[in-house]
């Protein structure tokens, strides 16, 4: 794109650069004026800087400058600045780092990225972390925030950390529980939860260690993201894996959800009769109140389709709950002594604690005797009506 077609671009579509910064006196100036070439639609965040930042800003009249008193964090000055934007009335924020180490003239990327998109979406620079020059402490970094997100989204990125972003302000949740470098992988994760597509965009990267001024702090802020993503995994099995698939049943015709989700789901036949399997074995196992967490990340860690896994596992949905524990128990008495007539009485969870081995060794049998079934017989009958996906 030429000069003018980005300068058009982002005026029509009512793009604002958003510049977070906290004490880089040495680089601000270079990435303001960079940004400047492009637009004067500039929202800059001064997190409480103690260093010359707010005499630089303050030679710059024609941008929108937000002082904070005290620093609180990068989370706390982007959802600042993402206010202000919708208040100045603009549809995305292209987010950039003020140390230096992102180059303003990538920002028609974005813009030109935006373009060619027919929907709304989030764009994260990649500046490919394989590189020489990247540090191996990011490097890594990196990967391990590429593996949550994906595990969390089902989106596979290259770059989940770079902080070059274009979000559609709109579109993004309007409430966030953290404020500091964690933010930028929770705004990610929720806005993917809202369905809306997250994507790479290529871009450089300078790591200078003689300019760069890095304000991570590599045990305070890795223990803040590793809870942070311990708090979305758990969000994302219990109650966003669920939701996608009961949304995802109702808009289909039962016919229609068997031909698209499992015929055609990802994976061989063979791949689909074990994730039923597993589905099975753990939804009759006695994991009360664990079967969604296990078969999502055993069906994760032995590379199986989750969704089916997922709902196969419902086996034990509350109206089979009385005859699972019947199954159990009865399938059980022969290994235990006790009372023969067990299945004479009220089947509730009072009668399982009274018989526990019992219903434990029962209800492995049953796990392991049904899975089996349901393994073998979901694997012939796929191989009956899809040959072809062995």
């Amino acid at each position: 794109m030429t000069l003018p077609e980005v300068q058009n671009a982002i005026s029509e579509k009512k793009i604002c650069v958003l510049i977070p910064t906290y004490n880089n006196e040495k680089t601000l100036k270079r990435v303001i004026n960079g940004v400047l070439n492009y637009t004067e639609n500039i929202i800059v965040v001064n997190d409480g800087s103690t260093d010359s930042t707010k005499e630089i800003l303050n030679e710059y009249h024609q941008i929108d400058v937000i002082n904070l008193p005290e620093n609180k964090g990068k989370g706390n000055g982007l959802k600042i600045g993402f206010r202000k934007a919708k208040e100045l009335g603009y549809n995305y924020a292209i987010t950039i780092d003020s140390d230096g180490q992102h180059y303003p003239d990538d920002l028609p990327v974005f813009v030109e990225a935006l373009l060619n998109e027919n929907e709304e979406v989030l764009l994260i620079g990649n500046r490919n972390m394989a590189q020489d020059g990247i540090p191996k402490k990011s490097s890594f970094g990196n990967r391990f925030s590429n593996f949550w997100f994906w595990f969390e989204t089902g989106i596979r990125l290259e770059d989940t950390q770079s902080g070059y972003r274009l979000y559609p302000l709109h579109k993004i949740p309007k409430k966030y529980f953290t404020p500091k470098f964690e933010f930028e992988i929770e705004i990610i994760v929720r806005t993917a939860w809202r369905h809306i597509p997250v994507k790479n965009v290529p871009i450089k990267v300078l790591y200078d260690p003689a300019e760069r001024v890095s304000h991570f702090r590599p045990f305070k802020d890795f223990t803040r993201i590793s809870i942070l993503n311990t708090i979305l995994v758990t969000i994302t099995l219990l109650y966003i894996i669920p939701r996608n698939f009961v949304n995802n049943f109702k808009k289909k015709s039962f016919k229609r959800f068997i031909q698209e989700d499992v015929l055609e789901s990802d994976g061989t036949n063979r791949t689909k009769a074990f994730s039923i399997a597993l589905g099975v074995f753990i939804g009759l196992s006695p994991f009360w109140g664990f079967h969604t967490l296990l078969v999502i990340s055993l069906a994760v860690l032995f590379k199986l389709n989750k969704v089916l896994a997922f709902v196969a596992s419902n086996v034990s949905l509350p109206p089979f709950i009385p005859f699972v524990i019947a199954a159990s128990l009865f399938l059980g008495a022969p290994f235990v002594s006790g009372d023969s007539n067990i299945l004479s009485q009220d089947l509730n969870f009072e009668l399982v604690k009274n018989n526990l081995l019992q219903y434990v060794i029962g209800s492995a049998i049953l796990a392991s005797t049904l899975s089996l079934i349901s393994g073998v017989a979901t694997f012939l009958f796929l191989n009956k009506v899809s040959p072809e996906n062995n």
